[in-house]
């Protein structure tokens, strides 16, 4: 059990700490932080919860002021609310990235890996003109579009940002018809990165409005992996999937570490996204051969079950070296190296997301042995695959 961390001198027995989550529950990306925390309490508490309705524009809560508890977690998304819990002496973790409580211990998404994950899945689709569509109410927007951008230009191309003439209010209809109009300037095809799920929407939305077909004139990424957003969307959103639970779990560890009397820093803890969740409106190639662009998506299909490059040949005969040249000229890589890729994106997913043995994801993943997929898997990531999962893998 935890202890509160001794005040003035005086020993406090040995209770269960009363936490208080200040935590949104009207959208995923929240909901995956509090299965998180419910995880770590499960297992380390037991812990007083108290959980009310709150969002993440809200005021204080009243009952914030004189509050007895021993710690808060909290998405501190505003002033007002940064100022409450900075008046406080209670401990307090953050779960956003804005950093209004720079003296606070926090934990939130990496913005930068979000970004590139979302360059990458464009850019081995074959795309080569992007944009992104941003809020520019919210840092953690900013960040991602600025990356992206930055990545876009390293590459030597322009990456196109939507900067709305005249404000309009968040998801209206004169927004979104704004969007389409943005759209339409875009020269196609085009790949968009949207700041999250629900703009990601409403580019779709904005999309069959200008007349756009999804994916094959414009490609859509979104960022939460929303799955009610994500499905509702015509046609059903791709999105980056963040890895909320391990968020939420750090965050109640950090909370329990400070609660039980040790000195934790107060700085900023990123975790790495899980991965790219592909659905119909990036599941396209933008590649003008038609023979690589289906050699491509045969790997896609089949990597897992194994396959050589010799089964890519049966299916699209040509000669081996005019494959391999063809492919490495459009994507970058050659057909082996691109079955290799697809194989261990599925490690990794499946490393974050299951409690899978090594071997059991071997076997799914079109390994014959353990020990060849951690070669493989150390050598592309610099981590074992065991290693690997204790940084980015469920808790429980």
């Amino acid at each position: 059990m935890i202890r509160r961390a001794p005040k003035s001198g005086h020993h406090v027995p040995s209770r269960a700490p009363k936490v208080a989550l200040l935590v949104e529950t009207s959208n995923a990306f929240a909901r995956g932080l509090l299965a998180g925390i419910e995880d770590y309490i499960r297992i380390n508490g037991p812990w007083n919860i108290y959980l009310s309705e709150h969002g993440r524009g809200d005021r204080p809560p009243e009952w914030l002021t004189g509050w007895d508890g021993d710690g808060i977690i909290a998405r501190v998304e505003n002033p007002t609310i940064a100022g409450a819990l900075a008046d406080i002496r209670i401990p307090v973790v953050d779960l956003s990235s804005q950093r209004l409580l720079p003296k606070t211990p926090t934990v939130t998404t990496d913005n930068e890996e979000i970004s590139n994950l979302a360059w990458q899945h464009f850019y081995e689709r074959g795309f080569r003109r992007f944009a992104f569509c941003g809020d520019s109410r919210f840092p953690w927007s900013i960040a991602r579009g600025e990356h992206f951008a930055r990545l876009a230009q390293e590459a030597g191309y322009a990456c196109e940002a939507y900067a709305p003439s005249a404000p309009a209010e968040s998801g209206s209809d004169p927004e979104t018809d704004s969007i389409a109009r943005w759209l339409g300037k875009l020269p196609l095809p085009v790949a968009v990165f949207a700041c999250y799920d629900a703009r990601g929407q409403q580019v779709l939305d904005a999309c069959r409005r200008a007349g756009l077909a999804v994916p094959e004139q414009v490609a859509v990424l979104g960022v939460d992996n929303d799955e009610l957003i994500c499905a509702l969307s015509p046609p059903p959103l791709s999105s980056v999937a963040p890895n909320t639970h391990r968020a939420g779990w750090m965050a109640a560890e950090l909370l329990g570490k400070i609660m039980a009397g040790e000195k934790v820093p107060s700085e900023m803890h990123l975790v790495a996204p899980i991965g790219v969740i592909t659905r119909q409106s990036t599941d396209t190639l933008s590649v003008d051969d038609p023979k690589i662009a289906g050699a491509l998506r045969y790997i896609r299909q089949h990597a897992c079950e194994d396959i050589r490059v010799e089964d890519v040949l049966v299916h699209f005969p040509m000669a081996r070296r005019a494959l391999e040249q063809r492919m490495k000229a459009i994507i970058g890589r050659t057909p082996h190296e691109e079955i290799r890729r697809v194989q261990l994106q599925r490690v990794r997913e499946l490393l974050c997301n299951s409690t899978l043995t090594l071997a059991e994801i071997a076997e799914r993943c079109g390994f014959k042995h353990t020990e060849y997929l951690t070669v493989a898997f150390k050598r592309d990531c610099g981590l074992s695959p065991n290693e690997f999962r204790k940084t980015r893998g469920p808790k429980s």
